[in-house]
């Protein structure tokens, strides 16, 4: 008597975006399903700051637009992600996205870590960030107050933790963002 096989279920983006709207995140990338619960009041604090700095910044450069999650991002036929924070590129160049499917790529994915998703963000999304082309992927660690900095060739990621230097496309000037200020705004001086 052999052994029952095991057929793990292969999940389509059209699948992930008929579950329920239950308070949960769901993305899936190459049949892989991923859930994530809310985000904590801290993880959202620090997304935001991280928005305060973004937000003048790409509104003065031609660089893309600035989104949060939720949003169904797909870069492939397989994937469908919502990244915390991300600027995209419209696949029509100088077109406005105005429905997700207009997301032609992503100039920066970020994601800020937490117990619940830190096994994801720097690993499975990381690769698929990596291979879709994002220019650059954020992993926040608040607990460590860094950010490491994937690009897609990198094999390991460029670790900040003073100065983050930003300077994408076109920009003729980078977005610097002053690490130990932003984490100590929104997580006080622990």
């Amino acid at each position: 008597m052999g052994m029952p096989s095991f057929v793990e279920h292969r999940w389509s983006p059209a699948e992930v975006e008929a579950l329920p709207n239950d308070g949960n995140r769901y993305e899936c990338i190459d049949g892989t399903l991923l859930v994530t619960p809310a985000p904590t009041p801290m993880h959202q604090d620090v997304l935001r700051r991280l928005y305060n700095a973004l937000g003048p910044y790409v509104d003065e450069h031609p660089v893309g637009q600035l989104y949060w999650s939720p949003a169904d991002v797909r870069l492939d036929a397989d994937t469908l992600v919502q990244p915390d924070l991300f600027v995209c590129v419209p696949r029509v160049p100088m077109q406005r996205i105005r429905q997700w499917s207009d997301i032609g790529g992503l100039r920066l994915a970020i994601e800020v870590l937490s117990p619940s998703t830190a096994k994801w963000d720097r690993g499975l999304k990381r690769v698929f960030f990596q291979r879709a082309g994002a220019e650059e992927y954020w992993i926040v660690d608040p607990d460590a107050r860094l950010v490491e900095r994937w690009r897609p060739a990198d094999r390991r990621p460029e670790v900040m933790r003073d100065v983050l230097r930003w300077a994408p496309g076109q920009a003729s000037v980078p977005l610097i963002i002053d690490l130990p200020v932003l984490f100590t705004a929104a997580l006080g001086d622990e």
